[in-house]
């Protein structure tokens, strides 16, 4: 089994929670931010949306210069609504878990850059990257994510084990 077969057990468990997470963004509240400093409800979820995809790139290429001084900057995809946010996942989730499960682990240890302007922001094993600037990106803008449902009213979906929201429907509905 390679490093890229191992990761796909925890890969797959993580999209279906970010899925659940995503399924729930209310067109409604697109704009909504807590904070002046915060991003909005569309900007975070899109953003959670479009990071599987960034394993591909990963996989694919040695670097990336998202801000490059001769060209234009990354620009993500317009995502203007859940439906939208849940197909650009989709497509991610897709070809990030065919990339994972292909690649070898040469593949996986080779170092990958991201730099900025040409400055580099860091050099590490590709594996490495998969697990720190997505997964673990992915998981702490979900949480953001679940934070901004609480203060909107909207039901946290259970992820590692059922939320107090549906602690209090299941409780609710045996009575």
């Amino acid at each position: 089994m390679t490093v890229g077969q191992s990761m796909l057990m925890e890969f797959d468990e993580e999209m279906k929670n970010t899925r659940k997470v995503l399924e729930r963004v209310d067109d409604t509240q697109w704009g909504w931010k807590p904070h002046a400093k915060s991003g909005t409800v569309g900007w975070l979820a899109s953003h959670i949306a479009t990071m599987p995809g960034w394993i591909t790139v990963t996989l694919q290429t040695d670097q990336l210069d998202y801000a490059p001084v001769d060209g234009p900057s990354w620009e993500p995809p317009k995502i203007e609504n859940r439906q939208q946010l849940l197909a650009e996942l989709d497509k991610g989730v897709a070809g990030a878990r065919a990339a994972i499960a292909n690649a070898s682990d040469a593949d996986m240890m080779k170092d990958w850059t991201l730099l900025a302007g040409g400055h580099k922001i860091f050099t590490m094993p590709r594996v490495a990257c998969l697990r720190s600037m997505v997964m673990n990106h992915i998981i702490h803008h979900r949480a953001q994510l679940t934070v901004y449902y609480r203060l909107l009213g909207i039901p946290v979906p259970g992820l590692y084990g059922p939320s107090a929201d549906e602690t209090e429907s299941s409780a609710a509905s045996a009575s």
